[in-house]
């Protein structure tokens, strides 16, 4: 593994073409790979509108299998740019069996692995589990040729287990494709309270684990299909990349296309690690009751 990695998150609007929105991807990930990227990360289901804003068995003809039409194309994309890529497909696994899968294409083109979500949200205008069934295989980093990826995906952020045991699993990185907004009825307060909530926890993930985290948001206002009213998502962007002490190394505010890049120093998150051994003193002897689902 190389002792500094450039690495970049694409941060981009998904319109209602597919095709426009893959060929608008790639463009970015040349963009990166001009910039010397040894990894891009694109946002979660970048192919599409996000269509969990509402229930309707006909946005199941938008999945796909692992390999797939999209696999191959971007596994061409990685061989010819000698980038490693991150993207997440709606995975068709069989009939009546989907899930929201990030692949991980290495620099010769091969797919090096997949990650399928394991936190599945339901709430009003992420209708996920209508969709998705939870993920099987695990919190497993992902060997490539430039390191372990710790592949996460959107709701995921929210749980410090998931990015402990990809920590523990050797993940050199941290990486959460995401499709995350505003419900714009939500007064400025709350969307900002939101917003620094995302920002902080992953942040707190790098620091926890001394890892790096890239966060990859889509931008854009996305109206509910069917919707009378023009409700919808505002897609809140501020993708960023966080250092192994969670700081912010670069960002993207809440409107614009932007490819972040920077470079990062595996060398300094082991030194971070030296400093705050947090790994070190866990109590792993007295955690035994995390496995429940409340302590009564």
């Amino acid at each position: 593994m190389k002792s500094t990695l450039t690495v970049s998150a694409v941060q981009q609007p998904c319109d209602e073409d597919r095709q426009t929105n893959l060929d608008f991807s790639i463009a970015k990930i040349h963009e990166a790979a001009a910039a010397n990227a040894d990894l891009v990360v694109l946002p979660e289901l970048h192919l599409g509108p996000y269509f969990c804003q509402n229930e309707d068995y006909n946005n199941y003809n938008l999945a796909q299998p692992i390999p797939g039409p999209t696999t191959a194309i971007l596994s061409d994309v990685a061989n010819e740019l000698g980038i490693v890529i991150v993207s997440t497909i709606f995975e068709k696994r069989a009939p009546g069996l989907y899930h929201n899968t990030a692949v991980v294409f290495d620099k010769d083109g091969s797919i090096a692995g997949k990650y399928r979500k394991m936190h599945i949200p339901d709430d009003p205008g992420f209708y996920e589990k209508y969709y998705f069934t939870p993920g099987d295989l695990g919190f497993k980093p992902i060997e490539t040729s430039i390191g372990k990826l710790g592949v996460l995906v959107c709701w995921d952020q929210w749980y410090p287990e998931g990015a402990r045991l990809m920590a523990l699993a050797g993940a050199d990185m941290l990486i959460y494709p995401t499709a995350i907004g505003w419900d714009p009825e939500d007064t400025p307060e709350e969307q900002q309270r939101q917003l620094d909530a995302w920002i902080t926890i992953q942040r707190a993930h790098a620091v926890a684990n001394g890892i790096p985290v890239i966060a990859c948001n889509r931008i854009g206002f996305e109206q509910a299909p069917n919707s009378a009213t023009g409700t919808g998502i505002n897609f809140w962007g501020n993708s960023f990349i966080a250092g192994p002490q969670g700081e912010i190394i670069t960002s993207a505010n809440d409107s614009e296309t932007k490819v972040l890049s920077c470079t990062i120093d595996n060398a300094r998150s082991e030194r971070v690690r030296q400093i705050w051994p947090f790994l070190r003193d866990r109590r792993i002897d007295e955690y035994g009751d995390l496995t429940k689902r409340f302590i009564d």
